[in-house]
């Protein structure tokens, strides 16, 4: 696999970085060892052979040379009967089969080369590291570190690759704590491993250490100048930081990148491309590289046989990691409360925590079951997917942090959907329907979609409207002057930018009264912040900045604000829906993405699209227009009221019955023996 970057996957630098075996994790896929026939040939104990043995070893060393990794094992399998302790040859055959893509066999060989090792201490810990890369290659993290765990500390220690994959399994196990030091002492004895730098950045990062993180990144840079993955993870930090002295230069550094050939070794995280100015046609191209390299060694499971729909309900199971207290399950909860149980069967299967709140609570109730897949491996989730006859099996994630997008390369379920996770293609050819809706996925945009374009009639994003309808507290306990204009913007501060900013900040300097209220991204983050505002003429302290909160408490403390800022090129997209549910009316900018389009899509949705402007100006006019008349903003306040019983949006019900209806269509066009195609909007409620 080459000398540069081996490592297994990480979690990524997303909106949530992934606790539990995230697919946003790494630069290669799997972190095999050198498989060449040479290297093979080493392990082919042909001293002290029986004649037998020595012929059989010979025609399989001829074998090895032409890589004919079967016939060779097939050779070796027959010497082993005749010296079934030989841990070299146990270790060769393990490294043939690895090479001939069969896993199982793989890892059977190497966990028999490590039993019988004995006092070779190289050879131990060989075929340790040999059994570990055939663990990772089932994505088994856990036994992974079973695997590592058997052999002795003193000779652990002093094998910086072995010490990698220790931590980068504890990485994807959520447990980033634990992986700092084995990746510190990985890099300690090899001080260009980049893989280890890069796993030591995702740790980091998971523990909020983004300077830290940003850090290792930026040495993976510069050892590997090619590295576009690293730089992709890079340029997300400073943008999370509010590093924007080089924007500009970054920004065309990564695109250029991006334009030119990409090592197929090198992961590119799609998300980071996101926050970004992009073209969908860039973003697909760096989704299927992403889940090209993602499922490599995966083999799809035979064709699922399921009864005819007739008789029974169709079963539709949702597969996500955010099943509690998260954005994703306040959007989707009372949606999913009202499927037609007599019509559908409703699993939910969760890899995430169990926070124990009342959207969990809610959750648990919601289908026919609630499965915890958490400490499942890809493959025994994908098993218990087919076990359970799932007809239509939707991954709520996509390409963002702990998603088990990857265990759809499975193709457990007969249909796969993407939906509402991650605001573009997944890059998959496993994912048979993308999720959208005419504004953020209108036909046009086909080329561009791996998937097939279904669109919802309204919006593609669900809403809760049983949602609390708060009074806001006051504007003093919030620490918010009484007699300001107050701009609220809850968008992290990744999704904040140079010409962005340059818009706010002229709405500043236009509105002499008006204070910019922004969700913080930390000390350092904020202080950035209010230092591009000194430069651009604003007074530092007109920037104040919110402390993260639970999700009632932000959404009561919205509505202090007179107007919302939405973000571009990459919109609110949770971020608008609560603004909206909270009455304040958000002033938006049209994109040419998806990303881009979302806030467009939810103004429609709740009658207001005349905030959705065509430039920057228009937007910067837009907000100033809407400061000086107070009656107009009243107006627009008491139509969000009012959207919340009558508009699409808020109609959990309708949103559920329309839902259904595309569902129908991808399993009906399944019957037929169709292949998936482009689902156009077909309201079944107005």
């Amino acid at each position: 696999m080459g000398n540069r970057c081996e490592g297994g996957q990480s979690p990524a630098p997303l909106a949530a970085i992934s606790r539990d075996g995230s697919n946003w994790r790494g630069l290669k896929f799997g972190t095999y060892l050198p498989t060449s026939a040479g290297a093979l040939f080493l392990r082919i104990p042909m001293a002290n052979a029986d004649q037998t043995s020595l012929k059989l070893l010979q025609r399989a060393r001829t074998l090895l040379g032409q890589n004919e990794w079967e016939g060779a094992a097939k050779l070796i399998k027959q010497v082993l009967k005749l010296r079934p302790r030989d841990a070299a040859l146990w270790l060769t055959l393990a490294r043939s089969y690895h090479n001939a893509d069969r896993t199982q066999e793989w890892l059977h060989a190497a966990e028999e080369a490590q039993r019988h090792a004995g006092r070779d201490e190289s050879l131990a810990c060989d075929a340790t590291e040999e059994a570990v890369d055939a663990a990772f290659a089932m994505h088994d993290h856990a036994f992974a570190l079973v695997l590592a765990g058997r052999l002795p500390v003193e000779l652990r220690d002093r094998r910086p690759r072995l010490l990698r994959l220790m931590g980068s399994a504890l990485n994807k196990l959520g447990r980033p704590q634990e992986a700092v030091t084995p990746l510190m002492q990985a890099i300690a004895q090899r001080l260009d491993d980049c893989d280890a730098h890069t796993e030591l950045g995702f740790a980091f990062y998971t523990l909020k250490l983004h300077a830290q993180a940003a850090e290792c990144f930026r040495t993976v840079c510069a050892l590997y100048p090619d590295h576009v993955g690293a730089l992709a993870y890079l340029n997300y930090l400073e943008q999370l930081a509010a590093r924007w002295d080089d924007y500009d230069m970054r920004s065309q550094a990564l695109f250029a990148a991006l334009a030119a050939p990409i090592d197929p070794a090198w992961y590119v995280p799609p998300f980071a491309l996101v926050c970004l100015p992009h073209t969908p046609a860039q973003l697909l191209a760096v989704a299927r590289l992403a889940s090209q390299h993602q499922c490599r060694g995966i083999s799809p499971m035979p064709a699922a046989v399921r009864s005819p729909a007739e008789g029974r309900r169709l079963h539709v199971a949702y597969l996500s990691n955010d099943f509690h207290g998260h954005a994703t399950a306040s959007l989707i909860t009372q949606v999913l409360e009202s499927h037609d149980r007599e019509r559908f069967e409703v699993s939910l299967l969760s890899h995430g925590e169990d926070d124990g709140s009342a959207l969990r609570q809610r959750l648990l109730r919601v289908g026919d079951r609630f499965e915890d897949m958490s400490r499942l491996s890809l493959a025994d989730m994908a098993s218990r997917v087919r076990e359970l006859g799932v007809d239509i099996l939707v991954d709520l994630k996509g390409h963002t942090g702990g998603s088990r997008l990857t265990m759809l390369a499975h193709r457990p379920a007969p249909i796969q959907v993407a939906w509402l996770g991650f605001p573009g293609s997944c890059g998959a050819r496993e994912v048979d329907y993308i999720i959208g809706d005419p504004i953020v996925t209108p036909l046009a945009d086909a080329p561009w979609y791996s998937e097939k374009i279904a669109q919802m009639p309204h919006c593609y994003q669900p809403n809760d409207g049983l949602r609390e309808r708060a009074t806001p507290p006051a504007r003093s306990e919030l620490g918010l002057p009484d007699d300001a204009l107050v701009l609220v913007s809850a968008n992290q501060t990744a999704k904040l930018n140079p010409p962005l900013f340059d818009a706010w900040m002229e709405i500043l300097r236009r509105l002499p009264q008006a204070v910019l209220w922004q969700l913080t991204g930390g000390d350092e983050p904020d202080a950035e912040l209010r230092r591009q505002a000194q430069a651009r003429g604003v007074a530092p302290e007109r920037l104040i900045f919110m402390p993260r909160a639970k999700l009632a408490d932000h959404l009561r403390r919205l509505g202090a604000a007179d107007l919302a800022l939405d973000s571009w090129p990459c919109n609110g997209h949770t971020t608008t829906s609560d603004a909206l549910w909270a009455g304040v009316p958000v002033v938006t900018l049209r994109g040419s993405n998806f990303a881009g389009r979302v806030s467009e899509s939810l103004l429609r949705a709740v009658g207001l699209p005349e905030l959705v402007c065509d430039s920057p100006q228009a937007y910067v006019d837009q907000v100033c227009e809407l400061a000086a008349l107070p009656e107009r903003r009243g107006v627009l306040r008491a139509r969000l009221a009012q959207a919340r019983d009558d508009a699409p949006l808020y109609d959990a019900k309708g949103f559920a019955r329309d839902l259904e209806a595309l569902y129908e269509r991808m399993w009906g066009r399944h019957r037929a023996g169709l292949s998936p195609e482009a689902l156009t909007a077909k309201p079944l409620t107005a």
